[in-house]
């Protein structure tokens, strides 16, 4: 029997909720509601789900702090999100971003956007198939055990910035612009909005620590990953991507 991706609905209003869960099980995916912070946190205890639909207004705890709990997690740290909301004002889905969400999805959406977006990061979640060894100066990646390493110290990334720093590492010193890192990294990103890039830039530089000025902005341009990066200690970039 073909798997049925499990996807945990954590929305508060039980009529939204049932109508999310009937075009999932449409869909092909198995729905689990939870209408509180509480009862998701029992849900992902009992059993991990492929995805997370995560309202951003919830009673008790916002879905924007659980967001931030998760990605904090080492056992859900990986864990698709995606944030449903009313807010649909750029600001609002830049704290979505930033607070680990893989998407953004405002209401009200259609269920065939919902679906598409779920099977969207669903894929982007999948494993790399390129299972292949890169070096760019003193930064080491190796697909095949996914490690990332600098100066002999092992760095830990999310899956989206493994990817995104992978595909840099392969293509390093080209500059790529944003719309070329959505279809080379996303895939389909039909959905995706371009600034969901430099979100994942600023969470690639802080992952790398000292490492992060490797990962630089060509304005009105895109990025480029470069081998000239400081070779001692140093701050992460703060700047914005």
């Amino acid at each position: 029997m073909k798997h049925q991706p499990r996807v945990l609905i954590v929305e508060d209003e039980p009529a939204i909720a049932e109508l999310i869960a009937v075009n999932l099980r449409h869909g092909g995916f198995d729905p689990v509601i939870a209408q509180d912070s509480a009862s998701a946190q029992s849900e992902l205890d009992a059993v991990l789900p492929d995805a997370i639909l995560l309202d951003w207004m919830l009673p008790g705890q916002s879905g924007l702090a659980l967001a931030r709990h998760w990605r904090k997690q080492p056992r859900t740290k990986s864990i698709p999100i995606l944030m449903l909301t009313a807010r649909g004002d750029e600001p609002d889905k830049v704290a979505g971003l930033d607070a680990g969400a893989d998407d953004y999805i405002t209401k009200p959406f259609s269920p065939q956007e919902l679906l598409a977006r779920i099977r969207a990061v669903l894929r982007r979640r999948a494993p790399e198939s390129v299972n292949d060894s890169v070096t760019v100066g003193e930064l080491m990646l190796d697909a095949a055990k996914h490690r990332i390493s600098f100066q002999n110290q092992e760095l830990k990334l999310g899956p989206t910035e493994f990817k995104l720093l992978h595909y840099l590492m392969k293509h390093a010193e080209r500059v790529h612009s944003r719309s070329a890192l959505l279809d080379k990294v996303w895939g389909d990103h039909v959905f995706i909005e371009e600034r969901t890039v430099d979100v994942h830039v600023k969470r690639l530089r802080e992952a790398l620590g000292s490492a992060g000025s490797m990962v630089e902005t060509v304005r009105g341009a895109g990025y480029r990953l470069t081998s000239l990066a400081a070779t001692s200690p140093a701050p992460a970039a703060q700047s914005g991507a």
